[in-house]
């Protein structure tokens, strides 16, 4: 949906995405490289989490056993996803809950690893929806990538310091 738009430009411009919208950048990034000129990502969540600390608890993991064995009730883990569950799980239902779990589960190494353009990364260190850690590794896979942490800042970056997401846009227009 967002290509026809680039098809509009008389040169290929800078793309910028924060959070899900990122991903969307990537994605188009890495699918059609003749169209973007570079990328300023602000806090994408770029790579699967891995290790400790990123499982649920394991109250919750065993009501969610319970519940694939059908030995605990739909409503019981409903309760245990409000009670457990992040902000999103909390509040996305039904088809809209499928659709997160899948999203989350998502991994862009393959589209880092083929981007062609400049990519900028501007990162909070207290980002707890895109971990800082995850942004480490997310630009090393790219071969013209630059990571700018932002230190006391979290998730947000273009509100809380919008000065730095321009410093990016503006280094790639150079």
């Amino acid at each position: 949906m967002v290509e026809p738009i680039l098809h509009e430009f008389d040169s290929p411009p800078v793309v910028i995405g924060h959070s899900f919208g990122g991903r969307v950048a990537v994605a188009l990034a890495a699918s059609r490289p003749d169209l973007i000129a570079g990328l300023v990502l602000v806090g994408v969540p770029l790579l699967r989490p891995t290790g400790a600390g990123k499982k649920p608890s394991m109250a919750y993991r065993l009501v969610r056993l319970g519940a694939r064995l059908r030995v605990i009730a739909p409503e019981r883990l409903e309760a245990a996803r409000r009670r457990f569950g992040s902000a999103d799980d909390r509040a996305a239902t039904g088809v809209m809950r499928d659709i997160l779990v899948k999203v989350v589960n998502e991994s862009y190494e393959e589209e880092l690893d083929g981007l062609r353009c400049p990519v900028r990364l501007v990162w909070g260190d207290q980002d707890r929806e895109a971990p800082l850690e995850l942004a480490r590794v997310a630009v090393e896979l790219v071969g013209d990538g630059r990571l700018d942490i932002v230190y006391d800042a979290g998730h947000n970056i273009h509100l809380t310091h919008p000065e730095r997401v321009q410093a990016a846009i503006d280094e790639l227009l150079e």
